[in-house]
């Protein structure tokens, strides 16, 4: 479909970015990515570090300016947002470092006040579950603490879009888990869309309806986590097989020369489609992946 046609019947979905190419000191940290998220999905952005999560995000809201494409957040463009649309989104940050020198307690009593649905019942409540006191100065808590005092801050003000970056990290496994029955509650109850980078892939296949593959500095797996075992799958090609081209074949998402000669193939097709031909040919075999497998074989 024409990517013009698509934006315009998609003008309104909470986050979307064209053709997007970012660069630092000449190095190209994002190369032409094109993605739509749309309400209510649960987005897990997985790739290994320097992949370039963290500069995705920061592009899609507009807190950096890509070199190629635009960005737009509920139909305005990213660089340019209005207060109603900033008061729809809640964002933490992979080192939340904002207001250190300000007591938690009066941080959060300042934040509330710039946003009109905020929660203090839901504050009140997690600080209390989590433990962590209003009088303590953000710049003196361990980074887990901060990043569960940024997690507040952001659910707090009842966001449309939530977007996490990294938000387990430094969290214990009982904060995890926590926060990840938070993000299920809100898709479900709320209908929020969240968007949440990770590298703990067990996080991500608990929670995601859509996964996204950063590798490369480009999307290379863009599918509904349901349906991955069926659309992705592992070819392995026997040592001197003239079926394999030395170009890519349709639906190629990555290819490794093994030790023994062989070469294997994630690929990649649409639900309900036929495999590439190759797939037929004997001495050929055809794996499942489940998501880790997934991000193994591409990500070595």
């Amino acid at each position: 479909m024409n990517a013009v046609l698509h934006a315009e019947r998609s003008s309104d979905d909470p986050l979307r970015c064209e053709w997007l190419t970012k660069r630092y000191a000449g190095q190209t940290v994002l190369s032409n990515v094109f993605l739509e998220v749309t309400r209510g999905t649960v987005l897990g952005l997985i790739g290994r570090n320097g992949a370039g999560k963290t500069t995705l995000i920061r592009v899609l809201l507009g807190l950096e300016q890509p070199d190629e494409g635009r960005a737009f957040v509920f139909g305005e463009p990213s660089l340019g947002l209005t207060d109603a649309v900033k008061q729809r989104i809640g964002y933490v940050p992979q080192e939340p470092d904002a207001f250190a020198w300000m007591r938690i307690g009066d941080m959060l009593e300042f934040v509330g006040r710039q946003y009109p649905r905020w929660d203090s019942d839901f504050v009140e409540l997690s600080l209390a579950r989590w433990q962590i006191p209003t009088d303590r100065r953000l710049g003196r808590l361990s980074p887990g603490e901060r990043q569960r005092v940024a997690l507040i801050r952001a659910l707090a003000v009842s966001p449309d879009l939530l977007v996490l970056d990294e938000p387990a990290s430094a969290l214990d496994p009982v904060a995890r888990r926590d926060l990840l029955r938070e993000i299920v509650a809100r898709a479900a109850e709320r209908g929020t869309t969240i968007l949440f980078s990770t590298h703990i892939v067990s996080d991500l296949e608990r929670v995601a309806s859509r996964v996204v593959f950063l590798h490369d500095h480009r999307v290379v797996v863009d599918a509904a986590l349901d349906d991955l075992a069926e659309t992705h799958a592992r070819l392995r090609v026997p040592a001197g097989s003239a079926a394999l081209p030395a170009s890519r074949i349709p639906g190629e998402v990555s290819r490794h020369h093994q030790l023994d000669g062989s070469i294997t193939l994630v690929i990649a097709r649409s639900r309900g489609e036929d495999w590439p031909e190759i797939v037929a040919t004997p001495g050929t075999r055809l794996d499942a992946l489940n998501l880790e497998d997934l991000f193994i074989e591409v990500a070595r």
